[in-house]
């Protein structure tokens, strides 16, 4: 087993400071300006930048988030400045390796996270990352760690690509099936989305504890379970024991389920449900469409409709709220938008050509599975000296 060094010996920690707002644009002015919200898989986003960088990142540095719901996500750093939610860790190039230090503080997100402080968010402090032990293997051995790592997640970052590939493929035939939904340019008649409706269904929110259901009990879905409009039941909270759940909520396969608030980029998300656990009900941040039986629509391409880029949009336009929260797309709305609808057969072989796209990602995905928890073991192995 190697020594272990306090990581406050081996690295320098910079913590954030954002700069004051009227610095900051989206125009490329100046310098990169990364923010929690703005962290990729393993390389930050570039949203905005910033003509006063007042803390600043560089390449080889490893960013951390230290503020809010993504406290103790991990990225590694490019030449930019960084805002109060992140902290760059420095490490001593001569006694720690750059990609052992990505990868040994991915293995600490959960340990961070639960050790963070602070009720409405989480907050991690300098000394909390100064104090973290971190085995100290020679050099040499460090960048084998790593690279070990690194091509386990190649794979696994190329079995994503290619399930990224078949969504773009499924948008793909949706264009050159029915065209651009902004511009019609088939002609496909257009009618109000309340004349294909029964009903809209409103979820309801009841306190709930802070963890997932376990076996037999209720819950709640949050709206994770709806935002990347692909179903993903465990973004839920379980119901508390002396709650009654609402059995007319429950979500059903087949079901098309839809956020009416979230931020201006996350409203207006919809899934369509291929199969769920049972017990497990609508929150009152999401709305259920029950198509009605005679509507010549197909809740295949209603959901990619809805989906597509410019469609949602569209949707998104119908937004409202008061300033500083988050916008809520009412009933009414939604019941006046117009919805294209191209004739019945043709949607049908849409839904065909979609599940057979579905059919390979869900191939893709009992891979990538599997690669992740080979992943985990090695993570697991690495920082033991068992590698």
């Amino acid at each position: 087993m190697s020594v272990t060094a306090c990581l406050g010996d081996v690295t320098e920690i910079v913590m954030g400071q954002a700069p004051p707002g009227s610095d900051c644009n989206k125009d490329g002015v100046g310098t990169v300006f990364v923010k929690a919200g703005e962290f990729d898989e393993r390389r930050p986003l570039t949203r905005e930048w910033t003509t006063n960088p007042l803390k600043r990142a560089r390449v080889g540095d490893v960013l951390v988030c230290v503020v809010g719901a993504t406290a103790g996500k991990v990225n590694e750093a490019i030449d930019c400045a960084i805002g109060r939610s992140v902290a760059a860790v420095r490490p001593d190039t001569s006694k720690l390796a750059s990609s052992y230090l990505y990868h040994f503080l991915v293995t600490q997100v959960l340990r961070l996270r639960i050790k963070s402080q602070g009720l409405a968010q989480g907050v991690i402090t300098r000394e909390m990352l100064r104090e973290m032990a971190i085995p100290l293997p020679p050099f040499a051995e460090q960048q084998r760690i790593a690279e070990i790592l690194d091509r386990a997640e190649a794979l696994r970052a190329k079995r994503r690509a290619a399930i990224a590939q078949l969504d773009t493929l499924t948008q793909y035939i949706f264009l050159d099936l029915f065209g651009d939904p902004a511009t019609n340019p088939k002609r496909w008649a257009r009618v109000p989305f309340g004349d294909l409706l029964s009903k809209i269904d409103s979820g309801w929110s009841p306190v709930c504890l802070d963890r997932p259901v376990v076996t037999n009990e209720w819950g709640v879905l949050k709206l994770g379970a709806v935002t990347w409009c692909e179903y993903n039941p465990a973004e839920n909270k379980a119901m508390l024991p002396s709650v009654a759940p609402d059995p007319e909520l429950e979500v059903q396969p087949g079901d098309l389920l839809f956020t009416r608030k979230n931020t201006y980029d996350l409203v207006a998300a919809c899934a369509l449900v291929q199969a769920t656990p049972p017990r497990l009900q609508m929150s009152d941040l999401i709305f259920r469409f029950r198509l009605r039986p005679d509507a010549k629509i197909d809740a295949c391409f209603l959901h990619r409709l809805l989906i597509y880029p410019t469609k949602r949009r569209e949707i998104q336009k119908l937004a409202g709220g008061s300033a500083g929260s988050m916008p809520n797309i009412s009933k009414a709305r939604l019941q006046s938008a117009l919805i294209e609808a191209p004739p019945l057969a043709l949607q049908r072989d849409f839904a065909r050509r979609v599940a057979t796209v579905e059919k390979l990602k869900s191939a893709h995905r009992a891979t990538l599975s599997k690669l992740d928890a080979l992943f985990a073991v090695l993570q697991h192995r690495a920082f033991r000296g068992e590698l």
